[in-house]
């Protein structure tokens, strides 16, 4: 491959320096690709008013397409802070607006883009901030199609749309996976299944793990405690009490057993496949296993493979 800057006075984000990753790579066979270090583009879902687009400037690559706000990557940075980076430079995206629910990462080797789908969490009004809009319009899932897409969103579109109606979850055994290292944690419970809470809010897991389409996602977490650990302190992320299915993606709830922890998980399990979440429990409890399965998870992991999993 080549990189290529841009040509002299190409209408690109006119104000400031260049970033050193604003330049072309041209593959061997002579494609040609925006973004040194890799290009990533953000898909805003809100589900009252469907996908954010932008109808793109006709000087630009496939101008007068509909696509996905984004751009150039900048050198170390990841795929969500640069698309979001790319969405706030071209459609004003705020702050906090959107919470990451999955990534689906093309790589062509030479060249990688990386699509970062995001749930509106505070719904917003995009502006055209820059050059490179001619229109930002959130479209209904259902018309997208209709469209003169960009190439490469047309292409990843069918997949990405169908990714949307999955909402994996995790159903975590707090007891056996707290139980599963001797850390001292029998001194005081509450203590532990904090630090675990933690661990595990906005953790990151592979698709394959789950056993979803996509590349990482970033799962609804539920909490299951019991006993002493009940006393465990409540996270930032923690939803109402009273829905903790309704928690945005990414976050943790807590679930206090009333009674027997294994019961609570059943229940929780129960309730997360019947609202129609992808749900996958975290136990190595033999029994409790069996338990779930019946209950309608759709996959069981061991307490090892989550410890493995979240950061230490």
């Amino acid at each position: 491959m080549t990189v290529v800057p841009p040509a002299p006075g190409e209408p690109r984000r006119p104000d400031g320096p260049r970033n050193p990753g604003d330049a072309w790579v041209v593959a061997p066979s002579g494609e040609k690709y925006w973004g040194r270090f890799g290009a990533a583009g953000l898909l805003a879902f809100d589900a009252e008013r469907g996908i954010l687009l932008q109808h793109r400037v006709s000087w630009s690559h496939f101008g007068g397409t509909w696509g996905l706000p984004g751009g150039a990557m900048h050198e170390g940075e990841s795929a969500i802070v640069g698309a979001v980076r790319e969405a706030q430079e071209e459609a004003g995206v705020p702050d906090g607006s959107v919470r990451p629910r999955f990534t689906s990462v093309l790589d062509l080797d030479v060249w990688s883009y990386t699509t970062v789908i995001a749930d509106v969490v505070r719904p917003f009004e995009p502006v055209i901030s820059d050059p490179e809009s001619v229109a930002l319009e959130w479209v209904p899932v259902d018309e997208v199609d209709s469209r003169p897409l960009h190439p490469g969103f047309g292409s990843a579109w069918p997949a990405l749309r169908a990714l949307l109606e999955v909402r994996p979850s995790l159903v975590v055994d707090a007891a056996n996976v707290v139980g599963s290292v001797p850390d001292g944690w029998w001194k005081d419970r509450a203590a532990a299944a904090t630090r675990l809470a933690a661990r595990l809010d906005g953790v990151a897991v592979s698709a394959s793990d789950l056993g979803v389409g996509g590349t990482t996602w970033f799962p609804q977490i539920a909490l299951v405690v019991e006993g002493q650990a009940r006393e465990i302190a409540t996270p930032s992320s923690d939803a109402d009490a009273e829905a903790p299915e309704l928690l945005p993606a990414g976050g943790v709830s807590i679930v206090r057993a009333d009674a027997a922890g294994d019961d609570a998980i059943v229940a929780e399990v129960e309730r997360r496949a019947r609202a129609g979440q992808h749900v996958i429990v975290v136990t190595s409890d033999r029994e409790l296993q069996r338990r779930v399965e019946a209950a309608g998870a759709a996959q069981i992991h061991s307490a090892g493979w989550l410890l493995d999993v979240i950061p230490q």
